[in-house]
């Protein structure tokens, strides 16, 4: 398994635009083969949002990325983060 996780810190007056974005991200995901699970989340004790999918492989990640680049191509990120987003492809050791 892969877990991929994005930690986004958005201005607050574009949290919505960015949790939009993350949902659509999610909704495209949840159509591509080999995804077993997607969240969009919310840290209780900042401004971070976390996007996490759960892939069955590094594969599976890399053969639908097209199609998840696709879904949030048009957002613009750099006027709605605070700061850089965070982007983890994480094992389990």
């Amino acid at each position: 398994m892969l877990y991929h996780v994005s930690i986004h810190r958005p201005k607050p007056e574009h949290e919505h635009d960015v949790i939009d974005s993350m949902h659509r991200f999610g909704a495209a995901a949840r159509t591509q083969d080999g995804l077993l699970e997607v969240h969009t989340l919310k840290d209780r004790r900042s401004d971070a949002l976390v996007g996490l999918a759960v892939w069955a492989s590094a594969e599976a990640l890399e053969a639908e990325r097209p199609s998840l680049a696709a879904a949030t191509e048009d957002d613009d990120f750099d006027a709605w983060e605070a700061s850089p987003i965070e982007g983890f492809l994480l094992d389990e050791v």
